[in-house]
């Protein structure tokens, strides 16, 4: 019995995930290279917003925000207190225990570096109409949702 001829699949262009990953690649290299001018990794960035954002937090707080495994997490802060961006502290009131706080060097450097990242979004997403950008939002965002991803993109 003859072996029926396999259909060819269709071409790269053909699936969503194609154009996603194009996109993605081109919108995280262009910010990557802003964030390293600035001395700063995607990481950092995200540790740095997180951060400030807390006020201050625990490690676990931190690792779980990140998405990382301790041991990813623990060389992000290292860097940061390398830098002098964030810095470890007795957390007030318990005997045991320390807090991780951004510096005053680094709550500085976050407004610029959000800056960077609006300026991006700008670059890629700008020729796009409010409701093209509000509606291509709400599609990431539902996706999310469904596959409930949980881990920050710091990479």
């Amino acid at each position: 019995m003859p072996i029926p001829k396999a259909a060819s699949p269709p071409p790269l262009e053909a699936h969503l995930g194609f154009w996603q990953r194009f996109v993605c690649n081109q919108v995280s290299q262009r910010f990557r290279q802003q964030l390293e001018a600035q001395g700063v990794t995607v990481a950092e960035w995200v540790a740095l917003r997180t951060l400030l954002a807390q006020g201050e937090g625990s490690h676990t707080r931190l690792i779980d925000a990140l998405g990382m495994t301790k041991g990813a997490a623990s060389k992000v802060i290292s860097r940061l207190e390398e830098k002098g961006l964030a810095r470890r502290q007795w957390a007030e009131g318990r005997s045991r225990g320390q807090v991780l706080v951004l510096t005053a060097q680094g709550r500085a450097l976050v407004p610029t570096l959000a800056r960077l990242a609006d300026d991006n979004d700008e670059h890629f997403f700008g020729h796009l109409s409010a409701a093209e950008r509000r509606a291509l939002t709400s599609a990431m965002q539902a996706l999310v949702r469904h596959h409930q991803f949980l881990q920050i993109p710091t990479e």
